[in-house]
Parts: structure tokens; C-alpha cells; sequence
């Protein structure tokens, strides 16, 4: 087995997707299925489709390890906010515990520490007690202890609040709101799901008091109150992907979801390096921050 010495790191290329993409999703299931979770991903096409669109973004820096003339694994830094956000890092199961998933990410921290982001984020399997110790080590603290969620509302909408879909318009007041509640705001990454149809708002009292941009795994939603975060989860008929992530320390919002018929697919840990602001409203962030 190589060892991190050994390891070469480069920039990823699109037609490293069809690598890296069965890495990624054998590296999910190895590991979920060792601790008795479903994989987050349904197979391999899922992984090699999603890791061909990171590879060839334009505000995505993606990386690929080898070792002994073949590719071990990748990681990728979302760029589209004065936020980074990090992942999917995977290993090809057989070449785990060698260094590799260390230089995939300091490949990525670098690449964050030159392009001078105020801070970078992730979220951890909680169960995965290495990938939590290798990130403490390189300077990640725990933020949020989270509850990947799955299933379908018994309660389909809330009095006062209406849930629609998310227009351009919309753009102005949703980032202003994601400025009140986290300090910054995920503009880049709102516009390009606009397209995909998958944003809503929710509106109260005349105004835009929430938003998601998509109720998925890698979906992100900011909101005034529990109330309209509440609206926006029970306005959706499914969750895509293997849930939304909501902050397990959110009693309120937690015991509801709970109550509304929700389960608890699997924990995920927040951590984060550099900037980072004790959110002042009710979130869910996404699977990369």
C-alpha cells in the first residue's frame, strides 16, 4: 500500500469522472454499510454524474490523488462563496488509512488558504471517527451536530405561509436574508439552481421570510423562524438524495419533524475553519456546508 509520500496530487479533468465516480460511491457504501447506514448515494451513475458536474464547473476546484500509476480518490472545494465548501472526498477502500484522504485535503485547504476564502466548511458522517479525527487535526472545529432526515410531512402546510417557487426576482431578497441569518450569502450557488426549478420561497406578512434552494441533500435553506423553515419542509413531497440536514440542537424544529412523521436516516457533524457566525435565524445547510 502506498503511503502519503507516494501520492500524487493534481488538478481533476472531466474524464476523470468516470474514475472517480465509482470510487466515490464504493467508498460511500463500504464505509456507510461497515456501521449499518444506507449508502447517501442510490449507485455508481449517481456518483459518476455528480462528480462530472463538479470536475467541469467553473466555481468548483477539484482535485485527484494517485498512486502506484492509478487514481486513489478526489476531492473538490465549492468556490462559490466567500464560504468554501468541501467534498465529496473519497479513497478507494483499499488504498484507506495510507495518507491519501490527508493530501486530497490539503490539496483543497491550500487551494482556499491562496484564494484567500474567510473560511472553509464540511460535513462529516458522524460516525466515521477517522475522517473526524483527520479533520480536527487540520484545524476544523465542530460546529453543528446535524440529523439527516428523510420521508414525507403529515402536515402539508402551515397557517399564515405560502410556499412557492423561487424567481429571479427573488434573488435580492433571498441573499439578504441568507446576510441577516449567516453574515454572508450563497448568491452563485441560488442562481445556478434557478434553472434546475428546484428553489422556493416562502412568504409571510406580505414578504420573503425563507428560502431553499433545493429540499435536498445538497440543498441549503435560510429562514426568518422555525415557522417558515417548517413551511418550506412541508410544502415538499419528497426530500432528493439521502435527506435534508437539519441541526439536531434546533429542539423546536427537530421535535417537529420527528412529530411530522420524519426519520433520522443517519448523524453528520458541521465543521468549519476560519470565519464562521452563530447563525441568527433557522437554516439547514447542505451536505458540503
Amino acid at each position: 500500500m502506498p503511503s502519503g509520500d507516494e501520492v500524487t496530487i493534481r488538478q481533476a479533468r472531466p474524464e476523470d469522472a468516470t474514475i472517480c465516480g465509482p470510487i466515490c460511491f464504493e467508498a460511500f457504501s463500504a464505509i456507510n454499510q461497515r456501521h449499518g447506514f444506507p449508502c447517501d448515494f442510490p449507485g455508481s451513475e449517481a456518483t459518476t454524474s455528480l462528480l462530472t458536474r463538479i470536475f467541469t464547473h467553473p466555481k468548483f476546484y477539484a482535485v485527484v490523488a494517485e498512486a502506484g500509476g492509478r487514481i486513489a480518490g478526489s476531492n473538490g472545494l465549492d468556490e462559490r462563496s466567500i464560504i468554501a465548501g468541501v467534498g465529496p472526498i473519497t479513497v478507494d477502500p483499499q488504498l484507506q488509512n495510507s495518507g491519501v484522504g490527508r493530501r486530497l485535503m490539503q490539496a483543497v485547504l491550500e487551494r482556499a488558504r491562496k484564494r484567500g476564502f474567510a473560511g472553509v466548511r464540511l460535513v462529516q458522517a458522524a460516525f466515521h471517527n477517522r475522517s473526524l479525527s483527520l479533520y480536527a487535526s487540520l484545524g476544523f472545529d465542530v460546529r453543528e451536530p446535524l440529523s439527516c432526515m428523510q420521508g414525507r410531512t403529515t402536515q402539508r402546510s402551515l397557517p399564515g405561509c405560502v410556499v412557492r417557487t423561487a424567481q429571479p426576482g427573488d434573488l435580492d431578497a433571498c441573499n439578504a436574508l441568507a446576510r441577516r441569518v449567516h453574515g454572508f450569502d450563497r448568491s452563485h450557488e441560488l442562481a445556478d439552481a434557478l434553472p434546475l426549478g428546484t428553489p422556493l420561497v416562502v412568504e409571510r406578512g406580505g414578504h420573503i421570510t425563507g428560502y431553499a434552494s433545493a429540499l435536498a441533500f445538497f440543498g441549503h435553506a435560510v429562514a426568518e423562524t422555525n415557522l417558515d423553515l417548517q413551511a418550506l419542509i412541508a410544502s415538499a413531497d419528497a426530500f432528493a438524495g439521502a435527506g435534508i440536514l437539519v441541526p439536531s440542537r434546533n429542539s423546536t424544529l427537530f421535535r417537529w419533524c420527528i412529530a411530522q412523521g420524519l426519520r433520522v436516516m443517519q448523524p453528520m457533524t458541521l465543521m468549519s475553519m476560519g470565519l464562521y457566525n452563530e447563525p441568527a435565524g433557522a437554516w439547514l445547510p447542505s451536505i458540503l456546508f
